[in-house]
């Protein structure tokens, strides 16, 4: 008789999970508390971006929606090793070694994807954000190379899609509220009063990033403030399930996905929006610029490294400045390297012919001392060292309290444009504990029997941090372990 396996949850994790169990004979049904538009968690807010360690564009080519396309024979994907994916993981630990979970990520990241495409989830080259064109070639530059087509959206609905091909089953605005554990056994789930019974419960659905009170408890007061960029169902309601019964709290949880959003954005991106175009409210081209706090002073370095790697952090970096917001400022030379969400119809921003005129137009800071910022910064760049927005280009400032690393430029060609930016949280990185199958450990490191859990209730996956497109990447890692564990 085949198992009867639950899965909480629709997002990339679930289904990823879903499609596993499928493969193994299992009956699987999702239950998903939003109705069927909102369903996909915070899957479909995502640029649908996966990360994933290869040592050749080859490997790649199989992997396209679209084999044929011209520009594959002047692209340059270059590698991305397992040893480099590493490096980058270790750079975001602040000092810890590379955890058990980092690296289960690593080593199955390509097969990984490689099973979602072997399931017709089929991904294409992001040339509009992780290339430049250099001398008539398409130069990949942050090791990020292959997004889902349409985006979080398409990879939502091409995994749903074998999910439902291979017979699996969903129910919408169906809140599960509770875990049915007896004799020491998850025995199913409960949705209000109603039992339902299964052989295994996978949980999938998400962290607490939506929930006031758990962002106030674990991350602190400062996060009443920041904008949840993601699902508004995103409310913990699987970990407290969890920790009910006794599971046991793993990573850092007063850690997260934080990036810098439109300041005047609306929770959850909008919800009157498609998920598609929430995510543009988000605000990561500040490498090609400066930014600058209410004060007048820049906080941080924008061109530490590629955005891959600072981008998720950035955020918690605003928020913690005056009045939990900043100023992102380009001058004309950039304008065209400034990512679409810098030209999304509802982006707030002020534009000035002259520096003067801009700062004029900027609300709630320092004008005096912001123009003498800008000053300073015009004139502490290396000139010798030329822009490169394909490399580290060393082209820095010299003799700043905080210097910019590199792809430092004047600010001096108008017109000029400024955004005004806030912290927006993404997901959470403290979460459950697992083993290889994906089971959910006790304070004794024990398993609880029949009961899972992947996408963003694992945690010790991520701490200070991550590189860009590691988060879905992890879903499906650890949604394809949870998937086969409870299956077997």
């Amino acid at each position: 008789m085949s198992k009867k396996i639950i899965i909480v949850g629709s997002g990339n994790a679930a289904l990823s999970a879903g499609i596993a169990s499928l493969e193994k004979g299992a009956e699987v049904t999702i239950y998903e508390k939003a109705d069927k538009r909102m369903a996909g968690g915070n899957t479909k807010y995502t640029a649908g971006a996966m990360r994933f360690s290869y040592e050749s564009g080859d490997q790649l080519i199989d992997l396209l929606n679209n084999p044929n396309d011209l520009r594959l024979k002047d692209t340059d994907f270059g590698s991305y090793t397992q040893e480099k994916f590493k490096t980058d993981l270790l750079n975001f630990n602040d000092g810890r070694p590379l955890s058990w979970e980092q690296e289960i990520l690593v080593s199955k990241s390509l097969e990984t994807i490689q099973w979602l495409s072997s399931h017709d989830v089929k991904f294409e080259p992001i040339y509009s954000r992780q290339s430049f064109k250099k001398e008539g070639k398409h130069i990949f530059w942050g090791g990020l190379t292959l997004a889902s087509e349409n985006e979080g959206v398409g990879l939502f609905d091409q995994e749903l899609k074998a999910f439902l091909t291979l017979g699996g089953k969903i129910f919408y605005e169906s809140t599960v509220t509770d875990l049915f554990f007896k004799d020491n056994i998850v025995r199913g789930i409960y949705l209000g009063d109603k039992k339902i019974e299964a052989d295994a419960v996978i949980l999938a659905s998400g962290g607490f990033e939506a929930n006031d009170d758990l962002r106030k408890s674990f991350i602190g007061d400062d996060w009443l403030s920041a904008k949840v960029r993601g699902t508004p169902y995103n409310t913990g309601d699987g970990l407290k399930m969890a920790l009910k019964i006794g599971a046991i709290k793993h990573g850092i949880y007063d850690g997260c996905h934080a990036t810098p959003m439109d300041l005047h954005m609306k929770n959850y991106g909008g919800l009157d929006l498609e998920p598609k175009e929430r995510k543009n409210y988000r605000k990561i081209c500040y490498f090609l610029g400066i930014m600058i706090n209410a004060k007048g002073q820049r906080f941080l370095d924008e061109g530490k490294n590629f955005r891959n790697y600072t981008y998720a952090q950035y955020g918690r970096k605003v928020l913690e400045q005056p009045g939990h917001f900043a100023w992102q400022i380009f001058d004309s030379k950039v304008f065209n390297l400034l990512y679409e969400e810098y030209r999304f119809h509802d982006a707030h921003f002020v534009e000035g012919n002259s520096i003067d005129e801009l700062i004029e137009k900027m609300d709630g800071i320092d004008k005096i001392k912001t123009k003498k910022t800008i000053e300073q910064y015009n004139n502490s760049i290396d000139l010798t060292i030329s822009f490169d927005p394909t490399i580290l280009d060393g082209k820095s400032t010299k003799g700043l309290d905080i210097e910019k690393s590199n792809w430092a430029q004047r600010i001096d060609e108008g017109p000029f444009k400024a955004f005004p930016v806030t912290g927006g949280i993404t997901f959470t990185y403290g979460g459950l504990k697992i083993n290889e199958y994906g089971s959910v450990l006790n304070k004794n490191n024990e398993p609880i029997s029949g009961l899972f859990a992947c996408g963003e209730l694992v945690g010790g996956v991520f701490f200070n941090g991550y590189p860009g497109g590691s988060g879905l990447t992890s879903g499906a890692v650890f949604g394809r372990i949870a998937g086969y564990g409870a299956a077997q």
